[in-house]
C-alpha cells in the first residue's frame, strides 16, 4: 500500500526520484499515466494489469467508458526504477501535469500520485475542510 507525501524534484531529464518506501512495491516494473484530476499516476505491474482487466469489461458502446480508456492508456508508459531509485517521466505527461521543476508525490492506496506543488496545495486544502470532506465521502459506506 503506497501512504504519505513527500516532496522532490524533477531533472533536466525529466527524472523523478520515488520515495524509498514505494521502490521495492515498483521494482516489479511499473507505468505512468495520467490521472484523474490533472496529476499522473504511477502504478506497479499488478496494481495495472488488475485496472487494465477492469477497464477491459467496460462496454465499448459507452461512450464514457471509451473516453476513459483512451485517456488512460493512450499515454501510458512502462518505467523502470534506475539505480538512485528514480523513474524518467516522459515529457508528453510532464506536460499534461504541468511538472516542472518540483513535484509531491502522494501515495494514494494502490497507485502513486504525482503532483505540481501548488496544485496539490490547493487540493490538499479543501480536502482538509471537514465539509468538503464529509460531502465526498457521502455514500461511500465509509
Amino acid at each position: 500500500m503506497f501512504t504519505g507525501e513527500y516532496r522532490h524534484s524533477v531533472d533536466e531529464k525529466g527524472r523523478v526520484a520515488v520515495p524509498i518506501r514505494f521502490r521495492a512495491e515498483l521494482a516489479g516494473g511499473a507505468l505512468v499515466s495520467k490521472w484523474i484530476d490533472g496529476c499522473l499516476a504511477i502504478h506497479s505491474r499488478a496494481a495495472w494489469d488488475d485496472l487494465a482487466e477492469r477497464a477491459g469489461r467496460l462496454p465499448v458502446t459507452d461512450a464514457g467508458a471509451r473516453t476513459f480508456k483512451r485517456f488512460l492508456f493512450g499515454t501510458a508508459f512502462e518505467v523502470d526504477l534506475d539505480r538512485q531509485g528514480r523513474i524518467v517521466v516522459p515529457q508528453i505527461l510532464r506536460d499534461f501535469a504541468g511538472l516542472k521543476a518540483d513535484v509531491v508525490v502522494v501515495g494514494s492506496h494502490d497507485h502513486v500520485e504525482l503532483w505540481v506543488p501548488e496544485r496539490w496545495d490547493a487540493y490538499s486544502a479543501q480536502m482538509d475542510r471537514p465539509e468538503v470532506l464529509a460531502e465526498h465521502l457521502q455514500g461511500l459506506g465509509i
